[in-house]
């Protein structure tokens, strides 16, 4: 497949990763890139992300046939609302937000009013690192992708967004909106609250100056994510509230019950508890490396 003008709509860490992969698979004849600063048109082309970059929304999108939102969650509605007048008429346009339910609400009908389509996707692949000087061309490659069409969708958009996230080199899952974000509340939206919670607690001044010093590779890794960007994270975890309270609850049960094992030294249970974790992560983590690139 290859679309004439794919237009990104932020290009930051996913959008400049998306410009990079369209352009090495020739995905696209023209690749054009919309940033809110200045200062971000010369990064990418330094970074050779897209081959056009403007702040002019509508100059942006205008002639584009495939329009691909990059940008936090909160801000998506009204950048949408702004570029409809610019709208080609038929174009498809999809997201990568890692809340879909909402985005797909509110976007889908505004979208279809002006003659587009709207197909709600969300690729499981990023990093705490920001901006499209973090971007990698094969960041999508074996990752898993989730498309979530609803009952209005048009079903000859929602192929040809699964085929370009297949093209990307993305692995597929198809999913409705409401059973993508209870999924991702527990698997990714929970363990950046929790990063963030330890990073936060571990890392508070109150703490003896010597506490830092004793956070080494475990700390590290543990809070990895609590280095994304706030206003992302923001974004998500109030656009997805209800699930994430769910999945916080679950949680916070799990931890009780760690307590109550620690209060009572039961050695067995504990270790059983850590035996139950291992395998759990080691046989995921199996399934991972089997399906990832040789």
């Amino acid at each position: 497949m290859k679309f004439q003008k794919v237009t990104i709509v932020g290009v930051g860490l996913l959008g400049g990763s998306l410009g990079l992969a369209i352009k090495k698979r020739k995905l696209a004849r023209q690749v054009v890139g919309f940033v809110r600063r200045k200062a971000s048109i010369a990064e990418c082309k330094c970074f050779g992300a897209v081959d056009l970059a403007t702040t002019d929304l509508r100059k942006a999108i205008a002639g584009a046939d495939f329009v691909i939102l990059c940008t936090p969650v909160g801000r998506m509605r009204g950048l949408v609302e702004e570029m409809l007048p610019s709208l080609k008429r038929g174009a498809l346009v999809t997201d990568v937000g890692s809340a879909k339910t909402c985005v797909v609400n509110e976007l889908e009908s505004l979208i279809a009013k002006a003659g587009g389509h709207f197909v709600g996707s969300h690729p499981m692949a990023g990093a705490e690192k920001i901006g499209v000087a973090a971007a990698r061309a094969d960041l999508f490659e074996c990752a898993a992708c989730i498309v979530t069409p609803t009952r209005k969708s048009n079903k000859p958009a929602v192929r040809k967004v699964e085929q370009f996230w297949k093209a990307a080199g993305a692995r597929l899952l198809r999913l409705t909106p409401e059973v993508h974000d209870a999924l991702v509340s527990r698997s990714s939206h929970l363990p950046h609250l929790v990063a963030a919670t330890l990073a936060a607690m571990v890392l508070d001044p109150r703490h003896p100056r010597q506490q830092a010093a004793l956070c080494a590779n475990g700390f590290r890794d543990t809070t990895r994510v609590a280095s994304g960007s706030p206003e992302m994270w923001r974004d998500i975890a109030l656009a997805n509230r209800a699930h994430v309270r769910r999945a916080l609850d679950e949680f916070v049960r799990e931890l009780q019950r760690m307590q109550a094992l620690l209060r009572g030294g039961d050695a067995a249970k504990i270790q059983k508890f850590f035996e139950s974790a291992k395998s759990r992560r080691d046989e995921w983590r199996e399934k991972q490396t089997s399906t990832s690139p040789e």
